[in-house]
């Protein structure tokens, strides 16, 4: 697939309804465009519509108005032809089937021949280090473990885009750093594009090419921060002054000025590259 942009979102408002009155806005008119091979944070306050909008670029919903495309596709037939992996905080193992099984499931599922899934998931355990656990059990795996086969599974039809809902929010510090740099590396070998929602400013910016800052409730796209740290992500990095200058780009953006006091194109979510 040679498409130059992996998503494109175009004027999308989301409306929830309710009994009585319009409805609750969580999107307003946000744009958004992610290259391919691009990754792309998702970051703003609780409520905000982030996980929203990754749903609708996901097909998991549809906007009230607007349009979003994958590769050129409407998201729909986008989801049909399985165009994108999908992770979320949960691994959503299986408990009753090993490493191997949980990989292998998409593949199973979509019955590629019995040989090739075993060669693709044989190197997707190399991929994500978990060739010496391929018999294990997920309630034998910590959660950093669990999570490398949920992404290893999201991989497993070779897309060139991953959809990731805060895939490390539920772990301890430590295997979240671990967890980052692992995700840096199997995007660098895979050059899928990603979106990732997250919550984590020093996160958002460690793993982005550009984070997009998002207002509270109606969701709109406040501010398009351009990280740009590309090869020196790595475990130095957080100790490094362009690290910390970008979380306090993002941060700036997060919990600066409202959004109707800045640029209507920044509010409205233009591509600001």
């Amino acid at each position: 697939m040679s498409h130059a942009i992996a998503v494109q979102v175009s004027d999308v408002t989301k409306t929830f309804p309710v009994k009585k009155g319009d409805g609750v806005t969580a999107l307003d008119e946000v744009s958004l465009t992610v290259k391919a091979g691009e990754f792309v944070s998702l970051i703003g306050p609780s409520g905000c519509g982030k996980s929203t909008l990754l749903r609708l670029i996901a097909d998991l919903d549809q906007p009230t108005s607007g349009a979003v495309t994958v590769f050129g596709k409407p998201a729909h037939q986008a989801r049909l032809d399985q165009d994108y992996g999908i992770a979320f905080q949960s691994a959503g193992l299986l408990p009753w089937r090993t490493v191997e099984a949980n990989i292998e499931l998409p593949l199973q599922l979509h019955r590629v021949p019995a040989a090739t899934r075993r060669a693709r998931v044989a190197e997707l355990m190399a991929l994500v280090g978990l060739s010496d656990f391929a018999a294990n059990f997920p309630d034998q795996l910590s959660g950093g473990m669990q999570q490398r086969v949920a992404i290893a599974r999201s991989l497993a039809e070779s897309p060139e885009l991953l959809l990731m809902d805060e895939p490390f929010g539920a772990l301890d510090e430590m295997t979240r750093e671990r967890m980052q740099t692992e995700l840096v590396r199997i995007c660098a070998e895979t050059g899928a594009a990603v979106v990732f929602v997250t919550h984590s400013i020093p996160e958002a910016v460690f793993l982005s090419d550009r984070v997009v800052v998002m207002s509270p409730r109606p969701g709109r796209i406040r501010e398009i921060v351009d990280v740009a740290l590309g090869e020196k992500r790595g475990e130095t990095l957080r100790e490094e002054d362009s690290f910390f200058e970008g979380v306090t780009r993002v941060r700036e953006a997060l919990h600066g000025a409202p959004t109707e006091t800045r640029p209507d194109n920044a509010v409205r979510g233009v591509d600001l590259r």
